[in-house]
């Protein structure tokens, strides 16, 4: 039997309670997401499905969903199709300046995305794209090719590098190989990718205020029902989300474990 010790008390009592921080808040509005009256209060006196019946009967809300879905798509794919080939580039050959390269493309990530939104902002009509959901989706797609990269550059470091070898032996080409071979041997990291590449981009916010122009996103459209005044509703939205993304997430993780 495991002696009692303090320093083991005090780590795991501050994990949990980091933990109760977090995701009580999420618990509660998941809670009254089920409340069947307005106010939302303990205790709760009545629990209906009523707030999720009006949620999907509010034309502009589903609108909003179904714009932010269309940015997450558009965005993950053209993600992927950068993001792979340079990921795989950055894993097989040694260059000039590749270390310089690696830090460039965690940027994105590490920047604040009220300064990509304004460089944005600021850069995007100087090139001819206008304020508009084209210029969020290419917005979306800066910080999705850096989660690509890093996400296929672990990827492809556990990879079998005797794979592509066999394949030459055997008289495939470059080209075959890679979408032959190294492919179907990274699907799992692939689809990993593209969950947490749509959960990050329906999750925006930043970039996507300074260049949208027209519909809103889910999450802006949100944002200004609670500046209206909050409703159950959001709850119920939120808690959809929640689910969706928490999925989402797991199902990534245990994904991009997978060889």
């Amino acid at each position: 039997m495991k002696s009692f010790s303090i320093k083991n008390f005090f780590v795991g009592f501050s994990a949990i309670a980091v933990l109760l921080f977090l995701y009580f808040p999420l618990a509660v509005i998941v809670l009254f997401s089920f409340n069947a009256d307005t106010v939302s209060s303990f205790p709760i006196k009545h629990f209906s499905l009523k707030w999720y019946s009006v949620l999907f009967s509010d034309v502009e809300l589903l609108r909003s969903v179904g714009t932010s879905i269309t940015i997450a798509v558009i965005s993950t794919l053209i993600a992927l199709i950068i993001g792979i080939p340079a990921a795989y580039t950055m894993h097989k050959y040694d260059f000039k300046g590749k270390k310089l390269i690696d830090k460039i493309v965690l940027m994105p990530i590490t920047l604040p995305g009220i300064v990509t939104g304004v460089a944005m902002l600021s850069f995007f009509p100087f090139v001819g794209v206008k304020i508009s959901l084209t210029a969020v989706a290419f917005g979306h797609v800066t910080f999705l090719c850096a989660i690509v990269v890093t996400q296929m550059l672990a990827r492809f470091k556990r990879l079998d590098p005797y794979l592509e070898q066999a394949a030459y032996d055997l008289g495939a080409t470059p080209s075959a190989t890679f979408f032959k071979v190294i492919l179907p041997n990274i699907k799992t990291a692939i689809i990993g990718c593209v969950l947490l590449c749509l959960v990050l981009s329906m999750d925006e916010i930043p970039v996507t205020f300074f260049l949208i122009a027209g519909n809103n996103t889910l999450p802006l459209e949100i944002y200004a029902m609670m500046r209206r005044g909050i409703t159950p509703e959001v709850n119920a939205i939120s808690t959809l989300i929640f689910i969706f993304s928490t999925a989402a997430i797991l199902l990534s993780l245990k994904l991009n474990k997978e060889k």
